[in-house]
């Protein structure tokens, strides 16, 4: 009896299950569509537009300042009524506008920031660029995974739900920045914020889910995926029959 459950527990956990058991997803599909249409009404404000909606404020805030000089003032005043006669002329309410600046930052934020549900807790397959990353507090190693080549080197980060902290295995790690693969493994919604020092500079890192990486294909490698435990680095090159390493 003991042995069958052994052998059960082994058969549960092989990669070759996790791999089938597995949904092959997009990058949009990580994004919880719930939140992603709402009002905002500075979408359609120009760029002259949303530079003098800004120019009202800081002209606003500028005549509250104890400070101002009474040569000042009387310039301060007639700048800022030409700047809200302009956007008055166009039809912008100002009053009402910057009223719903803070709840209009509250809904892109959660735009993007709030990961599917229907994801959380799934077996997945997801392809992209992996960035080695720092160990966590436990001593895994890890990396982030972003969908396309470049972010948070020479383009920025992308959205938080658009990237993937992953934790890795003992036996592979990404060697370099934006190395492609194609990672397997249970994700969850756990929200995590990392700085790292990059090709620019320190990048903030900030990734709505976490995978627990159980298997992973590079695209330099033959396509059969090989499991993180147990195999020798990816980075080697196949055997010339096109068999994989033990």
């Amino acid at each position: 009896m003991r042995s069958f459950l052994v052998a059960f527990i082994a058969l549960c956990l092989s990669p070759a299950l996790v791999q089938a058991s597995a949904s092959d997803l997009t990058w949009p599909d990580l994004i919880d569509p719930a939140v992603q249409e709402y009002d905002d009404p500075y979408r359609d404000l120009t760029v002259d537009q949303l530079y003098d909606l800004r120019t009202v404020v800081r002209l606003r805030a500028r005549l509250g300042e104890a400070d101002v000089s009474p040569e000042a003032k009387p310039r301060i005043e007639e700048r800022l009524a030409d700047t809200e006669d302009a956007l008055t002329k166009a039809g912008i309410e100002i009053d009402w506008l910057l009223s719903q600046r803070w709840i209009v930052a509250d809904r892109r934020q959660a735009a993007m920031n709030a990961g599917n549900p229907d994801v959380d807790g799934q077996i997945i397959t997801l392809a992209g660029f992996a960035i080695p990353g720092p160990p966590d507090r436990e001593g895994f190693k890890t990396a982030y995974l972003v969908p396309e080549r470049g972010m948070c080197s020479h383009t920025p980060p992308p959205n938080p739900n658009q990237m993937v902290r992953i934790r890795l295995g003992d036996d592979w790690q990404p060697t370099r920045l934006h190395e492609p693969v194609r990672l397997t493994g249970k994700i969850t919604i756990s929200p995590s914020q990392e700085s790292m020092y990059l090709v620019d500079g320190r990048v903030p890192m900030n990734a709505t889910f976490l995978m627990e990486a159980e298997t992973v294909q590079t695209f330099e490698q033959p396509a059969v995926p090989r499991t993180l435990a147990g195999h020798r680095s990816l980075l080697e090159k196949p055997p010339v029959t096109g068999r994989q390493k033990n």
